[in-house]
C-alpha cells in the first residue's frame, strides 16, 4: 500500500538520522560536559529505539487473521504507536527534566565549546534531512490540509510520530545552542541546565500530544466525513433500498475498516432479492473505498412509528 511505503520510508531516514546524531551527540558530551548535549544524546537514543518499535508494530500488522484474531492485527500499529509516547515522555521528556534539574542546583561549565556547536550543526543538518523526508512522505496523505490537523485527525500512527519526533527534535536543538551560547558567553553554566529543561518540557508536550492521538486510535475512530458520504452514497445507490437507517464505522487499522449499516427494504421483497441487493451494495463499497472493508449490512423494514423517536446517529442520511 502507498501510504504504508510512504510511513516506511520516513521512518528509516528518521532511524538512520538519529543514530548517527545520537552517536555524535555522546561523543560532544563526553568532551564538554553539557547537560544539554546529554539530553539531546538521549533523546536521539530514545528517537531511535522509537524508529524500531515503529517498524516492529508494521511487521507484526502483516500477520494473517486469526480465529482468536478474525480482524487481522492492524492494530499493532496503533499499540506500538502509543509504546512509543511513552518511550518519548520517560526516557526524553522526564530524564531531560531530572538532569536539567540537577545541573541548575550544581552548574558546570561547559568544556571545549567547539565540540558541542560542531555537533549541534552536524545534527541540525541530519534531523532537516529527516524532516524534510517525513514532509514529502506525508504530503500525499495530507491532501493539503494544515499539518497540525493532519497530525490530529490521520490514521496512520507511524507519520505523525515521525514529523513530531523530527521537528521537536529541531527545535530542541535550538533550544540547546542557545543555552550552551548563553553558558559559554556568561560562563554561567545554570544557562546549559536552562536548555536541558526546555528541552525537557518540549519532550513531555509532543509525548501528550501523541500519546492523546494514539489513544484514539487505540479506542477505535470512525471513518472521516468524506467516506461516509461515499458509503452512504454507494448504500443508497441500490435500487432495493429504501433508506439506510443508521450506519457505523471503525478503523481496525490504517488500512481496515468495519462497516456495519442496518438497510430498509420493502417489506415485500424476497429473501433472494435482498440478498442479492446486499451483495451488490457490499461489492460496490469496495470498489469505491481504497481501504480493506469488512462490511456486514442488516435488512430491516422501515417503521415510522418504531423510528421517529430515535435519534439519528451521526452519519446516516436519509434516502430521498
Amino acid at each position: 500500500m502507498a501510504e504504508e511505503g510512504n510511513s516506511i520510508r520516513a521512518i528509516v531516514a528518521a532511524f538512520a538520522a538519529n543514530l548517527g546524531i545520537a552517536v555524535s551527540k555522546f561523543v560532544a558530551f563526553l568532551f564538554t560536559g553539557s547537560s544539554a548535549l546529554l539530553a539531546e544524546a538521549v533523546h536521539s537514543v530514545a528517537d531511535t529505539a522509537n524508529q524500531l518499535l515503529l517498524l516492529l508494530g508494521g511487521r507484526r500488522a502483516k500477520r494473517a487473521a486469526s480465529p482468536l484474531h478474525p480482524f487481522g492485527y492492524q492494530r499493532f500499529r496503533y499499540f506500538y504507536g502509543f509504546l512509543v509516547t511513552l518511550v518519548i515522555f520517560l526516557v526524553g521528556g522526564v530524564f531531560a527534566l531530572f538532569e536539567g534539574w540537577q545541573k541548575l542546583h550544581a552548574p558546570e561549565p561547559v568544556e571545549s565549546p567547539v565540540w558541542a556547536f560542531a555537533v549541534l550543526g552536524v545534527s541540525i543538518v541530519l534531523e532537516s534531512f529527516s524532516l524534510r523526508t517525513a514532509v514529502h512522505e506525508a504530503q500525499p496523505e495530507r491532501r493539503g490540509l494544515p499539518w497540525l490537523r493532519f497530525i490530529r485527525t490521520t490514521r496512520s500512527p507511524e507519520l505523525p510520530v515521525v514529523l513530531a519526533e523530527d521537528f521537536g527534535a529541531l527545535t530542541g536543538l535550538f533550544f540547546a545552542t542557545v543555552g550552551i551560547t548563553l553558558a559559554v558567553v556568561t560562563g554561567d553554566g545554570r544557562w546549559d541546565a536552562v536548555g536541558t529543561i526546555a528541552i525537557g518540557v518540549l519532550l513531555v508536550i509532543i509525548s501528550i500530544t501523541l500519546s492523546t492521538r494514539m489513544r484514539s486510535l487505540l479506542i477505535g475512530e470512525s471513518a472521516d466525513q468524506e467516506t461516509l458520504r461515499r458509503i452512504e452514497a454507494a448504500i443508497e445507490a441500490e435500487p432495493l433500498v429504501q433508506r439506510m437507517i443508521h450506519l457505523r464505522t471503525m478503523h481496525l487499522g490504517p488500512d481496515q475498516l468495519l462497516i456495519a449499516a442496518k438497510v430498509a427494504f420493502a417489506a415485500d421483497e424476497t429473501v433472494a432479492h435482498v440478498t442479492d441487493a446486499i451483495n451488490r451494495v457490499e461489492a460496490r463499497i469496495r470498489d469505491d473505498l481504497d481501504d480493506e472493508c469488512f462490511v456486514f449490512l442488516e435488512p430491516d423494514v422501515w417503521d415510522q412509528r418504531l423510528h421517529e423517536t430515535q435519534e439519528r446517529p451521526p452519519g446516516s442520511a436519509k434516502k430521498p
